[in-house]
């Protein structure tokens, strides 16, 4: 398995926060995990509010813990709450259950990390970090065919849209 690199990492992050300013997002954070979701990179907006690495970790650590997007994670949660609990009780890292999580993917299809961003509302979160991993030439789960979903495990849930252009 490649490891995600610290100039991966950091190209995610800044191409995150380059996306929120095109979009004119309040102040973001985003950190990156390995797969093995140790910490690999971090940043914090100025004007962020206090808090935000831990909630960070927390959407990238439960999108790698259930192998989906932190959006998909809520969604479980809301299906299943008594599983939910257990896991979060067993899980050795935080699980926050907001979207804002996104795995990261290789060429191949392969989770090489996650990103959880914070600070807007979660579908601006989703989407800021989705440009990021694209920026460093990475893939998100949004990348992929629906043959290509399949065979990787892909859950997807619908398209996110910017609320602010509903």
């Amino acid at each position: 398995m490649r490891g995600i690199t610290m100039d991966q990492s950091l190209s995610i992050i800044l191409n995150t926060f380059k996306k929120a300013e095109e979009m004119e997002a309040y102040a973001l954070a985003a950190i990156v995990l390995d797969a093995g979701g140790r910490v690999k990179a971090f940043l914090k907006q100025d004007g962020a509010s206090l808090m935000r690495f831990e909630i960070a970790r927390g959407k990238a650590f439960g999108a790698l813990a259930l192998n989906r997007s932190s959006r998909m994670v809520l969604q479980k949660s809301r299906e299943k709450p008594p599983f939910m609990d257990t896991l979060r009780d067993l899980a050795d890292g935080p699980i926050f259950l907001e979207a804002g999580g996104q795995l990261i993917r290789d060429e191949f299809g392969e989770v090489i990390g996650a990103i959880g961003v914070t600070g807007d509302v979660n579908e601006v979160d989703d989407i800021c970090a989705i440009a990021g991993i694209r920026a460093a030439g990475l893939k998100s789960d949004e990348d992929f065919s629906e043959a290509e979903a399949k065979r990787l495990n892909i859950k997807s849930g619908p398209k996110l849209v910017d609320p602010r252009q509903r």
